[in-house]
């Protein structure tokens, strides 16, 4: 069993558990259960913001603690003052070290898209997504079967939620693309594997379907890489580890856009 198949396989009881402590009935009683949600795609492709989604994360399978004693509230609000146009909040807490607080505190400080980031398998968790102030869902392709992926897009887009579509491989994204999904995330590292590959992305870009907002994963550490992907077509990007590694992650997250804008402005004059 590899490590995905592990966390998934865990899932499945930590959902069954959540049903019995927390009834849907109660989930549809919260103050953002009838909220509408932000859009996602659409803060991606805002000429004033850097595209970068910038991501909490106390810690990962392949790298254990990266900063587990992080600041939800000062590291959301100084993403968002960096620049960033939206926030990932892992949610998982045996695996990663989150919390579903951690995301009703981010959406408390920001007026943002949150995503909320976690292994989905069952629409109890979509409804647990709306019910803590989540804007969009993440939906991965190696974690599922493809009806199952194309089952969860729709229940999540049904409520107001908007779709992330995790690939690794031409195959997952010819297998489990639908018109359900808002945004499509080439994921550079092989979550069973736990291998990062820049070069997947730009090998995957030209197979996106042409008008879908698309996002690259994991591995980006370089801004000179963001501006090399746009050019690809990218219009988004997921960033955790790079900023998370430091004590004060918006700083190094300011620092970053900053740069990454340096280098887009001096690309438009060269053109």
């Amino acid at each position: 069993m590899n490590i995905l198949d592990e966390i998934i396989a865990e899932k499945y009881k930590e959902v069954a558990e959540r049903k019995a402590l927390f009834p849907v009935k109660l989930l549809e009683k919260s103050l953002y259960f009838e909220t509408p949600c932000l859009s996602m795609e659409r803060y991606l492709l805002r000429p004033d913001k850097s595209g970068i989604i910038a991501e909490i994360k106390r810690k990962s399978p392949s790298k254990g603690d990266i900063n587990p004693y992080v600041s939800v509230e000062r590291t959301s609000i100084g993403y968002m003052q960096a620049g960033a146009s939206a926030l990932s909040v892992l949610t998982d807490s045996k695996y990663f070290g989150g919390k579903n607080e951690d995301l009703i505190t981010a959406r408390k400080y920001n007026y943002c898209p949150i995503l909320r980031k976690d292994f989905t398998v069952d629409e109890y968790q979509l409804l647990e997504a709306k019910s803590i102030g989540a804007d969009a869902i993440l939906l991965i392709a190696a974690a599922l079967p493809a009806a199952r992926v194309k089952e969860l897009a729709a229940f999540a887009r049904s409520l107001g939620l908007e779709v992330i579509l995790e690939v690794h491989s031409l195959d997952e994204l010819q297998e489990t693309y639908c018109p359900d999904v808002n945004v499509v995330g080439v994921n550079n590292r092989n979550l069973k594997t736990f291998k990062t590959d820049i070069g997947l992305s730009f090998e995957l870009a030209k197979h996106i379907p042409a008008g879908v907002t698309k996002i690259s994963e994991s591995g980006l550490s370089q801004p000179q890489t963001l501006v090399d992907l746009q050019q690809a077509g990218y219009n988004g990007f997921l960033i955790g580890e790079t900023f998370m590694t430091n004590s004060r992650p918006e700083q190094v997250a300011s620092k970053f856009i900053k740069e990454l804008k340096m280098l887009q402005d001096k690309k438009e004059v060269l053109a």
